[in-house]
């Protein structure tokens, strides 16, 4: 089991999560929440809207963090507690994305992170930001 006990975490830790978004994770994700916005799934509505094209689920690629959060760092065992997100671009289909964690503060008697949540398209481009609090694993 890899990731960080809450005693084991430091200001400035860092981690990251990469994916390619495909049509068939869009529809997926679709399937399983039951947003079935035109946008993401109805490539000749999409074509008249201001993105031109179908579009992911913001939170298709919000959930990129929670890979980070659940498997790196903090790691297995860790609670989501708050997530703030802002979403600064459309993610395409093709597109890949790479969710970013750093450690912004950590309270061991208080078992929580909070942590600066990214998510980038392949040119470098922010497409989500925002701040997660977190309760790691106890040490």
């Amino acid at each position: 089991m890899t990731g960080k006990k809450v005693n084991e975490i430091q200001k400035g830790d860092r981690a990251r999560f990469s994916k390619t978004v495909s049509e068939s994770d869009i529809y997926l994700y679709a399937g399983i929440t039951g947003d079935f916005n035109p946008a993401h799934v109805n490539q000749s509505y999409a074509e008249k809207t201001f993105f031109q094209s179908r579009i992911a689920h913001g939170l298709l690629s919000a959930g990129f963090i929670s890979t980070v959060i659940a498997s790196k760092l903090p790691g297995p065992g860790t609670i989501y507690i708050k997530q703030e997100l802002n979403f600064t671009a459309p993610v395409y289909i093709g597109d890949t994305i790479t969710a970013f964690v750093e450690v912004l503060e950590v309270s061991v008697p208080e078992n929580s992170v909070i942590l600066k949540t990214i998510c980038k398209n392949q040119k470098d481009e922010v497409v989500v930001e925002g701040q997660a609090i977190v309760s790691p694993p106890k040490g």
